[in-house]
């Protein structure tokens, strides 16, 4: 694989031009983590709104029909869907895990199964989220298991 990089003139917007023979998954999900790196999400925190970068979210989770982004050590509302979020972060390190949570999985620390088919994931910052196990067959195929 040759990696070109050239610097751009001013007023140029950066651009990145990928030639290759073949499209394969790898290929695809590098794309999506560029274009969703890209990205922030706005959230709320007591009336105050932040931007929010998605490499920092460790999960979403729908709650009494608000959607809560959860950082390292923070939480924040957003006015996203569970839904809308999980077609925006498509082919990229997030999964849905139930029928409340998104998970980051680059924030993934360990996976032990658990009761009654279900899996447990350990945080990287401690917490433990529990994996539905009608959603461990995704995230087996997520992982290349």
């Amino acid at each position: 694989m040759k990696i070109t990089i050239t610097d751009r003139g001013d007023g140029e917007e950066d651009e990145i031009i990928i030639r290759c023979r073949h499209v394969d998954k790898q290929l695809l999900k590098l794309v999506y983590a560029l274009k969703a790196g890209q990205e922030k999400l706005t959230a709320v925190r007591d009336g105050k709104f932040y931007q929010i970068v998605p490499g920092s979210i460790y999960y979403f989770e729908a709650v009494d029909n608000k959607v809560y982004v959860y950082l390292e050590t923070e939480v924040y509302e957003i006015k996203q869907k569970l839904y809308e979020l999980e077609k925006h972060f498509a082919g990229t390190d997030f999964l849905r895990v139930s029928k409340s949570v998104i998970l980051n999985l680059a924030k993934v620390k360990d996976l032990s199964p658990s009761f009654g088919g279900r899996f447990e994931a350990g945080m990287n910052n401690g917490e433990k989220i529990v994996i539905s196990r009608q959603y461990v067959a995704a995230l087996k195929e997520k992982l290349g298991l």
